[in-house]
C-alpha cells in the first residue's frame, strides 16, 4: 500500500540469507553480511570480545561522570527506565558504583502487566526517584491504532516516547547528561553508524527507530483515515513524543550516552545483576510467548504483538532476537539457537489478544486483515489455506 509509513519494507532484499554465526537473516533492517556470511552484529560482538579496550572505556566513563556529578545531591543524570533488567542495571551502576544521582524517567507501557508493575515498584523501592508519563489515553490509543494499520506495529508510539521523553525531561530539569542502556542498532543488528561512539544524534531517530517517519506523519495520516478528528491533532499535541528543538538541546549541551559503550553489554548478565540488586523478577508463566526466555520485555501486555508483527514482516520473531544475542554472548551454540528458533518463533501471543483488540478498538477479523497484508510474498505462501514461511534458519 502506497500510504504505508514503514519505509524499511521497500529496502527488504528479496533473496533471504542467514548469518553463518547466529540465526538472524538479511531481512532484519540495516543488517548486512561480510564475505564470510557473518552479520554486522556478530562482527561487532567479536569486537566487543577481542578488540575493544574496556579499561580505556571505563576511564572515559569516569572522566565523563566526574564532570557531571553533583555535590549537593541534586539530580545529575537522566536515566530512561522501566524497572526492567537493562535500565535497572544501568541506573543502579550509575548510582552505586559511580556515586551519581539519577532521575529515572519512565514512558509508561500501553497496558502494564502485573509483573511489569511489580518490577517497576521493586526497582523504585531499592532507592530511585522516578518520574512517569502516562499518556493521554484516548490519543495514545489512536496513535497505536494508526501505527498498527500503517506501520504494522502498534508499538510505535511507545518507541517515540522512549526516545524523546528523556530529552524533554533533561531540559525541564536542566540536566545535560542522559544515560540509556544499550545501542540497539549495534547490539542487535542494524546501522553501525554509531557503533563505536558513545552517543547518537536525535537526527538519526527516524531512520534507526521510527521506520522512516515520526509522530507528525503518523498523526496526520490518522486524521486522513478518520481515526483522529482534526481538532485532536494540533501543532503541540504530541510534543512529548518528539525530540526538543536542536537549538534547545545544543544550548544546554544535552547529550545521551549508552552504557553499552562503556561496559560490555550482556543481557543475561544484566538480568542476574538486576535480580540481585533491584528486585527484578521473571515472567510468572515460565517463558514469554514467542520465545524461550523469561526476563525480557515483560512490562507491557502489547509487547508480544510487536514481536509477532516483526515475524510477519521479516520472518524473524522473538526467539530469533533472544537466540542471536545469546549465541553472540557465548551462552548457546548456533545449533541450539536454531532449534529454539524453529520451536518458538512465530508463536501467537494469545494471552492478551482480547485486551489488545479492545485497546485498538478493532475486530479480530480486521486484525488478521492487517496482519496478512504485511506478509511479503517473497517470505510467505499459502498452502492448503494456511500461511507458511518459505524460509527458516537451518
Amino acid at each position: 500500500m502506497a500510504d504505508r509509513l514503514d519505509k524499511q519494507l521497500a529496502a527488504q532484499s528479496r533473496e533471504v540469507q542467514y548469518c553463518t554465526h547466529c540465526v538472524v537473516s538479511n531481512q532484519r533492517p540495516r543488517t548486512v553480511f561480510n564475505k564470510d556470511g557473518v552479520c554486522n552484529a556478530c562482527e561487532y560482538a567479536w569486537q566487543k570480545e577481542h578488540a575493544i579496550d574496556w579499561s580505556a572505556r571505563e576511564a572515559e566513563l569516569s572522566v565523563l561522570l566526574d564532570a557531571h556529578r553533583s555535590k549537593d545531591g541534586s539530580f545529575d543524570v537522566v536515566v530512561p527506565g522501566s524497572g526492567g533488567k537493562d535500565s535497572g542495571y544501568a541506573a543502579h551502576v550509575l548510582k552505586e558504583k559511580y556515586g551519581m544521582h539519577p532521575l529515572v524517567v519512565t514512558w509508561a507501557p500501553f497496558i502494564y502487566t502485573d509483573i511489569g508493575w511489580k518490577n517497576f515498584n521493586n526497582f523504585i523501592s531499592t532507592g530511585f526517584t522516578a518520574l512517569s508519563c502516562f499518556q493521554n489515553g484516548v490519543l495514545h490509543r489512536k496513535l497505536a491504532r494508526t501505527a498498527f494499520e500503517l506501520k504494522g506495529d502498534a508499538w510505535e508510539p511507545f518507541t517515540f516516547g522512549q526516545k524523546a521523553f528523556a530529552f524533554q525531561m533533561a531540559l525541564k530539569f536542566n540536566i545535560p547528561l542522559i544515560f540509556y542502556g544499550e545501542n540497539g542498532e549495534a547490539e542487535y543488528g542494524g546501522s553501525m553508524k554509531s557503533a563505536f561512539k558513545p552517543f547518537e544524534s536525535v537526527e538519526d531517530w527516524d531512520e534507526a527507530y521510527f521506520k522512516g517517519s515520526g509522530v507528525d506523519a503518523l498523526a496526520q495520516k490518522g486524521v486522513e483515515m478518520g481515526i483522529f478528528s482534526a481538532g485532536e491533532v494540533l501543532d503541540k499535541t504530541f510534543d512529548l513524543y518528539k525530540a526538543p528543538p536542536l537549538s534547545d538541546i545544543k544550548k544546554l549541551g544535552v547529550q545521551m550516552h549508552w552504557m553499552s559503550y562503556y561496559h560490555k553489554w550482556v543481557p543475561q548478565e544484566n538480568f542476574y545483576y538486576a535480580q540481585k540488586h533491584t528486585g527484578f523478577v521473571t515472567n510468572e508463566d515460565g517463558r514469554s510467548e514467542g520465545t524461550y526466555s523469561k526476563y525480557a520485555s515483560l512490562d507491557d501486555k502489547t509487547d508480544g504483538f510487536h514481536f509477532y508483527l516483526g515475524f510477519i514482516k521479516f520472518g524473524l520473531g522473538r526467539a530469533t532476537r533472544d537466540a542471536m544475542m545469546e549465541i553472540r554472548s557465548g551462552h548457546i551454540t548456533r545449533e541450539e539457537g536454531v532449534a529454539l528458533v524453529r520451536r518458538y518463533d512465530g508463536e501467537f501471543p494469545k494471552k492478551y489478544f482480547k485486551e489488545f483488540l479492545q485497546y485498538l478498538n478493532i475486530t479480530e477479523e480486521r486484525f488478521w486483515e492487517i496482519v496478512d497484508s504485511y506478509r511479503p510474498p517473497h517470505l510467505w505462501e499459502k498452502i492448503n489455506g494456511e500461511w507458511k514461511l518459505k524460509y527458516q534458519v537451518k
